[in-house]
């Protein structure tokens, strides 16, 4: 991805190594979002990204999982998804 074509969100979150950063770090994670993944004990970005991960990165799971489990809209579903797979990518 160009890095022109990036939110300033998807930006910072692909500058650094995960580390502890909340899940609210993750670009298109609204606050709303963020509440409802906390509640289901996804509260730290990298829990998410494990999630993505388990789900072999497949990016139309993951975002079916977030609309129907954790009531994203396709949106924030697309933005997050898309930011976990450009994480991979920098990162693994």
């Amino acid at each position: 991805m160009e890095v022109d074509h990036m939110s300033p969100r998807l930006r910072a979150f692909l500058s650094e190594p995960i580390g502890e950063k909340d899940v609210c770090w993750v670009d298109g994670v609204s606050h709303e979002l963020a509440i409802n993944l906390v509640t289901k004990g996804f509260n730290k970005a990298y829990i998410l990204l494990g999630q993505f991960l388990l789900m072999h990165k497949n990016q139309v799971e993951f975002q079916k999982w977030l609309i129907c489990c954790c009531g994203a809209t396709e949106c924030e579903a697309q933005q997050s998804s898309n930011c976990l797979k450009e994480w991979c990518a920098c990162f693994l």
